[in-house]
C-alpha cells in the first residue's frame, strides 16, 4: 500500500485526498473557472491548506460527450500549468489525467509524479510501455469506449465480475512492461448507468482481490444529483456521504472537488475503524 512519488514513499494504508483541478472550459462542474494563472494557484493553494496530498491536472475533459481536444492543445494547457505550480509550491504532488502517452510523458518531464489513465492503456496503445519508462505510479480506470461513445456501453451481465475481470487483464499487461505502482479506479460514472454505480459501489469491497489500492471518483457526479434531483453545485452533501460509504468499503485515494470535506470523512471514519 505505498506508491513512490518523485523518489517519497507515499503510505495508502491511510486514505488519502486527490484534489482535482480542470485547467478546461468545459469540465461538468467546474469547467473554466481555473483557467487564468493565478486562479490556479489560489485554488491549488486552498486544496493544499485543507489538507490535499496529490493534485490531479486535467486538461482534457472527460465528462460524457466531451468535445475533442488535440494532443497539442492539451499539452500546452497542462505545461504551463505543471511548471508554475512546481515553481510555487515545491514539495506538491501533481498527477496528469490524460489517456494519451506524448502528454503524460510531457508532463512527468515537466515534474508531475503519477500518470492517472481513464483508459487503463486502450485509448492509446504506446501509455503502458511510456509510463513503464517514466518509472511513475499509474491509476487505471475503468471504461469502455470514449467520452464520445461510452455512456452508449452500459449493457453488463455482471458489472463487478466485468470490471474485475477488466483490471485482471489491464494489471498483468501493465505489469508485463515493468509498472510497478498501479492503483486501480472503478471509473464511476464511465460506461455506467445511475443503477450500475450504486452497484459498483455497494460491493466495491470485492475488488481487494486484485490486491491494489483502490481510488474513488464520485464527486458531484450525476450519480449523486439525479438521485437528489440537484445540481452538481448543489451534490457536495451528496459526494460526502458516498465518500464515507467508499472509504468504508476500503477505498484508499478520494478524488474529489472539495478537500476539506473529503479529509474531515478520513478522519471520521478512521475514528470510527479505531472502536
Amino acid at each position: 500500500m505505498t506508491i513512490n512519488c518523485n523518489g517519497t514513499l507515499i503510505d495508502l494504508s491511510v486514505p488519502k485526498v486527490m484534489g482535482i483541478l480542470n485547467v478546461t472550459p468545459n469540465s461538468f462542474y467546474d469547467g473554466g473557472k481555473h483557467r487564468e494563472i493565478n486562479s490556479i494557484i489560489h485554488q491549488v493553494d486552498k486544496m493544499l491548506s485543507e489538507g490535499a496530498d496529490f493534485i490531479d491536472i486535467g486538461a482534457y475533459s472527460s465528462k460524457p460527450s466531451a468535445e475533442f481536444v488535440s494532443e497539442k492543445e492539451e499539452i500546452e494547457r497542462l505545461k504551463v500549468v505543471v511548471k508554475e505550480l512546481i515553481n510555487t509550491f515545491p514539495n506538491i504532488i501533481l498527477s496528469v489525467d490524460t489517456f494519451r502517452a506524448a502528454v503524460a510523458k510531457v508532463a512527468v518531464e515537466h515534474g508531475v509524479a503519477i500518470v492517472n489513465d481513464i483508459s487503463a492503456g486502450l485509448l492509446d496503445e504506446k501509455m503502458l510501455p511510456t509510463v513503464a519508462d517514466l518509472k511513475v505510479p499509474y491509476i487505471m480506470m475503468h471504461m469502455r469506449g470514449n467520452p464520445q461513445s461510452m455512456q452508449s456501453l452500459t449493457k453488463y451481465d455482471d458489472i463487478v465480475k466485468e470490471i474485475t475481470f477488466y483490471f485482471s487483464e489491464r494489471i498483468q499487461k501493465a505489469r508485463s512492461f515493468g509498472i510497478s505502482d498501479i492503483i486501480i479506479d472503478p471509473g464511476f460514472g464511465f460506461a455506467k448507468t445511475v443503477e450500475q454505480n450504486y452497484e459498483v459501489l455497494n460491493k466495491m469491497e470485492l475488488f481487494s482481490i486484485l490486491e491494489l489500492p483502490l481510488l474513488a471518483g464520485v464527486s458531484r457526479k450525476s450519480m449523486i444529483y439525479k438521485v437528489l434531483e440537484n445540481t452538481p453545485q448543489e451534490a457536495l452533501n451528496g459526494t460526502s456521504v458516498l465518500n464515507t460509504v467508499a472509504l468504508q468499503k476500503g477505498a484508499k485515494i478520494l478524488r474529489v472537488h472539495d478537500v476539506k470535506e473529503a479529509v474531515e470523512c478520513i478522519k471520521l471514519v478512521s475514528k470510527l475503524n479505531k472502536i
